[in-house]
């Protein structure tokens, strides 16, 4: 965040945005009419009085006395308190008493957009409440669940509330810092996303409009102000809690998540000692849970069920049994199993980042990491990421490092680091580091990437760079190249490079630059 060059909020953003909304609750809709009718629609009173709007789905044939477990489901931003509907009316026919409700803020339900905050956190636990007091839920089996926003008020409501015994957070986060704002860059595309959609479909609070202002205009003396705002919001934060309450917690995300980026998500499971397990499929924000929305068959909402069924219901299905890390490569079809996420890497193996190269500022270089949403789909359907012609890269511009040509295929998995260093021309800047599966023909196909923005540096004085790339699996197949590509320009981000700007990459003798590149045991 610094008085640089800033990336506005285009209207194109903003009719992605709309067009997202309309497809989400499109989709809503379409479940909920074809879900099976049984839905009771209820005002729940939250926090301060705020009115909630709400759906109930209760076991059929449910006699007087019967006590069921309770699953609590907050809707995901902007979408409708019928999101849940073909899901809910499926574990209500599994026994469950489900209670979807509408977040503060958004749609027919009152109060302002809080982004998780307290009252959020008191408006889940006065829906525990209300449905222990109006509907046949068991006082001590008690759940929640949800994608998205819905995964991260589920999370944050389980460390705040001991009653929540087991948590399924789909595509959400544990660090909305380091989310939106990772490498200290502004993911601008993102948040134009998510202002946008809370602007269509909800009412935004004076703070978070300050928010968004202080996200756009890189003011850096807001700065602080900015990550402790995000921290409050974050189940990171409140790790020991969750830990100490002994919640089961389930995490699953996407790959090419463009919103929460995988690598927080990992982090945080690492630091959770109860019963946990972690999921990472192809796709993009909330992509994976989509079908399963629909009615449709879906791996994340079967494994969701499960998950609640074992911790809920006491269901001995094997799910405890099973290695807790279950991913899917974006390059190829089946799981993979992993006791733990430190396993998934099993072997590192460096890339050198030998010669010196200087490039200059303010110019996409044609490498870059596509558009929100748009580009993981099309990875997650397709198999097609951004790709580049890595031969054609204009070096003016990027900086590039390329491997031989491997003899033997080359199974990526968890997460690149990059090591090298910096001298800057000016005091601020903003890099983008890359990394791609080079084919014989020369083109790159992203495997993935991260930002990098620094501020207050000394021009002309050099210094160390350590970056985490975001989080994958992929498969280089034998006879490819990786290579490493930086630039200082992404439509993703926004950059902090003055004009005329340069940045020198250097290799030291006593310092070597490179790439750390995680493999899965060959």
């Amino acid at each position: 965040m610094g008085t640089q060059r800033t990336t506005p909020r285009t209207t194109a953003v903003g009719i992605v945005a709309a067009t997202l909304v309309a497809g989400g609750v499109l989709g809503s809709a379409q479940a909920a009419e074809a879900a099976p009718h049984g839905i009771r629609f209820v005002d729940i009173a939250g926090d301060g009085g705020v009115t909630l709007k709400a759906n109930v789905v209760t076991p059929s044939g449910a006699r007087a006395g019967d006590r069921h477990p309770l699953l609590v489901l907050p809707t995901s931003w902007g979408l409708p308190q019928v999101q849940y509907a073909a899901q809910a009316q499926k574990l209500a026919d599994s026994g469950y008493v489900v209670v979807s409700y509408n977040v503060r803020g958004f749609w027919q339900s009152g109060g302002e957009i809080e982004v998780a905050g307290p009252p959020d956190m008191a408006d889940a636990s006065k829906v525990i409440d209300w449905a222990l007091a109006n509907t046949p839920a068991d006082p001590r089996h008690i759940g929640m669940a949800g994608v998205s926003y819905g995964a991260g008020i589920s999370l944050l409501a389980a460390a705040h509330d001991k009653r929540v015994r087991a948590v399924a957070a789909l595509s959400g986060w544990a660090d909305l810092i380091g989310s939106i704002y990772s490498g200290r860059t502004q993911h601008v595309q993102a948040g134009a996303l998510l202002d946008g959609a809370g602007r269509v479909t909800g009412r935004q609070s004076a703070e978070l409009k300050g928010i968004w202002h202080d996200f756009y205009t890189s003011d850096l003396s807001r700065e602080q102000d900015l990550i402790d705002w995000g921290k409050k919001r974050s189940a990171g934060t409140y790790v020991d809690r969750l830990n100490d309450s002994g919640a089961a917690v389930m995490l699953a995300n996407a790959w090419g998540d463009t919103i929460f980026p995988p690598n927080q998500y990992a982090d945080f499971y690492e630091k959770l000692t109860g019963p946990k397990r972690l999921e990472m499929r192809p796709g993009d924000h909330a992509t994976p849970e989509i079908t399963g929305l629909l009615g449709l068959p879906n791996d994340v909402w079967k494994d969701t069920e499960r998950w609640f069924d074992r911790y809920l219901r006491g269901e001995d299905n094997g799910i405890d049994r099973e290695p807790p890390v279950q991913l899917k490569p974006r390059s190829t079809g089946g799981y993979e199993s992993y006791p733990d996420w430190k396993s998934v890497a099993a072997t590192e193996r460096k890339l050198a980042l030998g010669e010196s190269t200087t490039i200059r500022a303010n110019v996409d270089s044609g490498a870059d990491a596509g558009v929100v949403f748009l580009s993981s789909i099309l990875d997650q359907v397709a198999h097609v990421p951004p790709m580049a012609s890595i031969p054609l890269l204009p070096r003016r511009w990027a900086a590039v490092w390329q491997s031989g040509k491997y003899p033997a295929a080359q199974h990526i998995r968890g997460t690149a680091k990059l090591h090298t260093t910096v001298t800057p021309t000016e005091e601020s800047g903003t890099l983008v580091a890359y990394l791609y599966d080079v084919g014989p023909l020369g083109i790159g196909k992203l495997v993935t990437n991260a930002p990098y923005t620094f501020h207050g540096r000394t021009p002309g004085q050099p210094f160390g760079l350590d970056l985490e790339l975001y989080s994958t699996a992929w498969d280089v197949p034998a006879g490819h190249r990786l290579a490493l590509v930086v630039d200082t320009v992404d439509p993703l981000y926004i950059e902090h490079n003055p004009s005329g700007a340069r940045l020198t990459f250097s290799s030291p003798a006593d310092d070597p630059s490179y790439v750390s590149i995680p493999l899965r045991e060959q």
